[in-house]
């Protein structure tokens, strides 16, 4: 059951916080359940569907964590630990070419290799910098001890333990990881269509001729850089003029093929606005306004079976408001069983202005200085408008409702937007 649209137009409504809207919009949305069988090497950023058992022992065998000679514990003297041992070679054992022979006696020992098995006998492995050789024979200090060195079987994994769960985002260590265990191909999620558009009689696409008062569309190739980090499906419904046909049809349309369908602009309350109009006619959508900037006007709700996000229209308000809110929903739409951001301490080295009443996500620039320090710097200018200092950036500074502005030397939150996608 849908939650009932909060009217939040009115000047007498309540900001949303960024929590609260974040948790609605979470609570609004629902993952795909249909799922494909995909080859591990098609996998990477895909969300898997059925969880993965091991069926077999990671390692497979005891084996050997470093070049050297495997040896009998039973060879060394805990009586004198300043004694020498002396041991005899009688054969090698390599990666995937173990010692064949038989078990070794405590005076002898095998001369082996990372990753090699280890002998019948041998229950520890001396590093090779730590022996001389002369001829058959090894010499090394009675300093050793059993398991030395050794990986042992199962160490990692034992048949029948949890590889991993539904809902994991794969990762490429976890690709290794399910070939390690031998899975060729795995169950996914299927891929989430995502349609998006932009509004507005002033948008021109880039190929086009710019005429007196119009502005070159830039915030469907920001989306569309977005989303293309993500294993999606995506479809780019070019710039929309602002006409409420038009609009109307785009929207029943893009509904029908999509689960997901993203605007920039237009869900303001401007005369022009006709998103908003047209969303009040053919979906359950809640306008909300949110306490942050840039990006307080956002829309959520559905059309027919189809997600949307009315994201606001300046470019900076996209690329936050899509980060903050969007990105989150749409890892669970895609199956994924959760989303957390990076977020960290760094000194900032300038004044930074603000106003309490609403969070900020300022641009700025992270560094390390010569103490091993983080530090972020401002990119300069904070209007949403400004696309060079946002280009410039790479983290969001961000400063609370109740931040009245930073003093250079304070330390602030930052949010890197290599930990966003």
């Amino acid at each position: 059951m849908q939650p009932p649209v909060i009217n939040c137009d009115q000047p007498q409504s309540k900001l949303l916080s960024i929590t609260q809207a974040q948790q609605k919009i979470i609570d609004l949305v629902s993952p795909v359940t249909d799922t494909e069988m995909v080859p591990l090497k098609s996998a990477l950023s895909r969300v898997l569907a059925d969880p993965i058992s091991s069926s077999l022992d990671i390692p497979g065998f005891d084996n050997s964590a470093m070049d050297g000679y495997a040896i009998s514990s039973q060879c060394l003297n805990s009586e004198n630990k300043n004694e020498k041992i002396t041991l005899t070679l009688i054969g090698q054992s390599f990666a995937g070419a173990p010692y064949q022979g038989a078990e070794i006696e405590p005076s002898q020992c095998i001369r082996i290799m990372t990753g090699a098995m280890m002998p019948k006998g041998c229950d520890a492995v001396v590093m090779q910098e730590q022996v001389k050789r002369g001829g058959d024979k090894i010499v090394f200090d009675n300093c050793h001890c059993a398991g030395e060195n050794v990986r042992y079987r199962g160490e990692d994994l034992k048949t029948g333990d949890s590889v991993l769960a539904a809902g994991k985002l794969l990762k490429p260590a976890d690709l290794g990881l399910l070939a390690a265990v031998g899975q060729s191909e795995i169950s996914v999620y299927r891929k989430v269509k995502i349609g998006f558009f932009s509004t507005g009689d002033e948008l021109k696409s880039i190929s086009e001729t710019l005429e007196p008062g119009q502005i070159y569309d830039s915030n469907r190739y920001l989306l569309d850089g977005m989303l293309s980090r993500l294993q999606v499906k995506i479809l780019d419904l070019g710039v929309i003029p602002d006409d409420k046909d038009i609009i109307k049809s785009t929207l029943n349309n893009a509904a029908e093929s999509c689960d997901v369908i993203i605007t920039s602009g237009g869900v303001s309350v401007g005369d022009a606005d006709f998103v908003k109009q047209v969303l009040d006619e053919i979906g359950e959508i809640h306008f909300w306004r949110v306490a942050m900037k840039p990006g307080k006007p956002l829309a959520i709700g559905t059309i027919k079976q189809c997600t949307f996000f009315g994201l606001p229209g300046n470019p900076v308000s996209v690329f936050a408001t899509f980060y903050q809110f969007a990105l989150a929903a749409l890892y669970r739409i895609m199956g994924a069983d959760s989303f957390h951001p990076v977020q960290f301490k760094a000194k900032c080295l300038c004044d930074l202005k603000k106003a309490p009443g609403r969070a900020e996500f300022q641009r700025g620039k992270l560094r390390r200085n010569d103490l091993g320090e983080l530090e972020v710097d401002s990119t300069g200018g904070q209007g949403s408008h400004l696309m060079t200092t946002l280009s410039q950036a790479d983290c969001f500074i961000m400063l609370n409702v109740e931040n009245a502005g930073v003093k250079a030397g304070e330390m602030v939150d930052v949010q890197p937007f290599y930990g966003l996608i």
